[in-house]
């Protein structure tokens, strides 16, 4: 295997490398290098994400271009500012030893006219994403007459995000006798008509086949349906203490929403996505890459050009629209030599999606089953014995504590020491998965023969299911997942279907299959539950919608008795209870947050 040193780079350039710790070429690299150094001929590399096609481009170029000429000679293109910022960085990173070499960066929400004072000093290598650089061009700012290699990095991503203009207008401002050099995570057909269009005879290189997977990740599935995905998001985070991983979403909506989410959740999450500021971005990246941050929530654009080691997860909330993308996500992780593992939460309509990406990827997806609340408590409290075990004494600092400390615990067994450190430290994890339910359960299809009962989503709709009323809310500690165990110790039926589920402060409400409704009254009527030391009373609520208006019973009631149980229409069971708060112009109850789960310490 070659070393950097043997790639036909200049002195100042490897010891740059050293100075890295750059010590091994990449295949991509072992190729490209010299294949850029000895000829003008355009190349076209595919390369996985995460192989080091930044330095496969950039090094060349650093090595060829004239330090004496103050004209811009190479234009990179990249397409988004992330990446854009990380290639210049590589370059300044490359080029430490020669101070001549000038790096501008270009992009848009920063400030245009610094840039074009940058450029106005000069500068050999420019990087910048198209539009800003198209914007420079037209002002004149940018001058790519002299410019002996173009980059396109990330060229199928470039088209993907609508580029293909920008790319035309870039191609106009440059001469004929560049050297065009296209570096590509995946090369669908739209890539390969660029190549045709764009570049003469280009030369081809690869690491592995194309759109192939890395051999360093491992391909998993979860089944989920909506009702369990995000659960299952929150299980697969809580198997692996030590997560360090990207959540990918489809859209900046829900990429915002789910890290919201995962935040009141407490979990060490942020989002990165297009609505925010390039100095939120920045924040977020940096916390990030200091690991303060566990989950990061991006969209597919917003997460181009991320240089982050160490990932152990990739987690696919939605699969992306065009399947290509999932090698770009999958990517992040398994990087230098490390292993990684790449998640799909998928419903069974998504399942089939799985087929075409195994033919890209050329392996198979395991199906997995979402770790129970007992196997997480497992996995949590051996590994804070494991912790416990490893952590270094230093005695030093707490001598003068240790004799009263002593004094204070000495009439408990060690077994009894055991136990209470153990509750102290893991008493949130174990209340909040007790009576957990299994939503590997949830997930699957049960009695298919109500499929034309449920709406595009998968769900049953609100006409099939009944509505009770519930007198435990979040003072008495109630939440969503203990509700569902509480209805699910009586026995109804391991088939039953609960649905929407609303914690208000006194009082709850949930939906079953209006099928089971009879077993459900008679279950809590029969068995006489209790919770955290409260009877438990149930009744039901009747709803139905008609004519855009409220009715209950064939009568028009008002908005203020719009949430109270009805009385002679259905089955009750313990009337009387307190009066329910009124519902907004939306019909959504008054307690803004009467979804929301309790967050539990990790």
């Amino acid at each position: 295997m070659s070393k950097f040193a043997d790639l036909g780079l200049k002195e100042p350039i490897n010891k740059a490398l050293v100075d890295l710790g750059y010590e091994t070429p990449t295949v991509i690299q072992e190729k490209a290098i010299p294949q850029i150094l000895s000829s003008n001929e355009d190349l076209k590399a595919f390369a996985q994400t995460g192989t080091g096609k930044t330095a496969a481009f950039s090094l060349p170029i650093v090595e060829l271009a004239d330090d004496q000429d103050n004209n811009t000679q190479a234009i990179i293109l990249s397409p988004t500012r992330e990446l854009a910022v990380q290639i210049g960085k590589n370059i300044e990173d490359f080029s430490k030893y020669l101070p001549k070499l000038k790096v501008v960066t270009v992009y848009g929400g920063a400030n245009i006219e610094q840039q074009i004072r940058q450029l106005k000093k000069g500068a050999q290598i420019v990087v910048g994403t198209p539009g800003r650089t198209v914007d420079l061009i037209r002002r004149r700012a940018l001058k790519l007459g002299n410019v002996k290699w173009l980059v396109l990095d990330e060229a199928d991503e470039m088209l993907n995000m609508g580029f293909k203009e920008e790319l035309d207008k870039v191609l106009e401002a440059t001469p004929e006798t560049k050297q065009t050099l296209l570096f590509s995570a995946t090369f669908p057909r739209e890539v390969e008509a660029i190549a045709k269009n764009y570049m003469h005879n280009p030369v081809e290189v690869t690491s592995g086949q194309k759109n192939q997977g890395s051999d360093n990740v491992t391909h998993q599935y979860y089944l989920v349906n909506e009702k369990t995905r995000y659960p299952a998001l929150k299980r697969v985070a809580d198997i692996n203490p030590n997560i360090y991983a990207i959540v990918f979403c489809r859209t900046r909506r829900e990429t915002q929403e789910i890290a919201d989410k995962l935040i009141q959740d407490g979990y060490n999450a942020d989002s990165l996505h297009g609505d925010l500021s390039q100095a939120q971005r920045d924040s977020v990246m940096e916390k990030f890459r200091k690991k303060n941050i566990q989950m990061l929530v991006a969209t597919d654009v917003a997460a181009r050009g991320l240089d982050v080691d160490n990932l152990t997860h990739v987690i696919n909330h939605k699969l992306p629209d065009q399947i290509e993308n999932y090698n770009h996500r999958s990517g992040r992780t398994g990087r230098a030599g490390n292993k990684g593992i790449s998640v799909a939460l998928v419903n069974r309509k998504e399942r089939n999606k799985l087929n075409p990406i195994e033919r890209i990827l050329k392996k198979k997806f395991i199906e997995t089953t979402i770790p129970t609340g007992k196997e997480i408590c497992e996995k949590q409290l051996f590994h804070l014995i494991d912790k416990v075990e490893k952590s270094e004494v230093n005695t030093s600092e707490i001598d003068s504590f240790l004799p009263n400390i002593y004094d204070r615990l000495k009439d408990f067994s060690r077994e009894e020491l055991i136990q209470k450190f153990v509750s102290l430290e893991f008493n949130s994890f174990l209340s909040y998965y007790e009576n957990a339910p299994d939503l590997n359960k949830m997930s699957s299809d049960r009695d298919r023969d109500r499929g034309d009962r449920r709406n595009r989503n998968g769900r049953m709709s609100s006409e099939d299911m009944t509505r009770f009323f519930i007198n435990l809310g979040r003072k008495d500690r109630l939440n969503p997942a203990k509700l569902m165990g509480l209805i699910n110790e009586q026995g109804i039926n391991s088939n039953v279907e609960i649905g929407a589920i609303d914690i208000l402060d006194t009082f709850s409400f949930f939906e079953i299959d209006k099928n089971f409704e009879s077993q459900t009254l008679d279950a809590f009527s029969d068995n006489s539950p209790e919770f955290n030391g409260r009877r438990v009373n149930i009744e039901i609520t009747k709803t139905e919608r008609k004519g855009g208006g409220r009715r209950r019973g064939g009568k028009r009631r008002n908005e203020d008795n719009d949430n109270k149980p009805s009385r002679g229409f259905g089955r009750t069971r313990n009337s009387g209870k307190k009066p329910y708060p009124k519902k907004d112009n939306n019909g959504n109850n008054g307690n803004k947050n009467r979804n929301s789960r309790r967050s539990r310490r990790r």
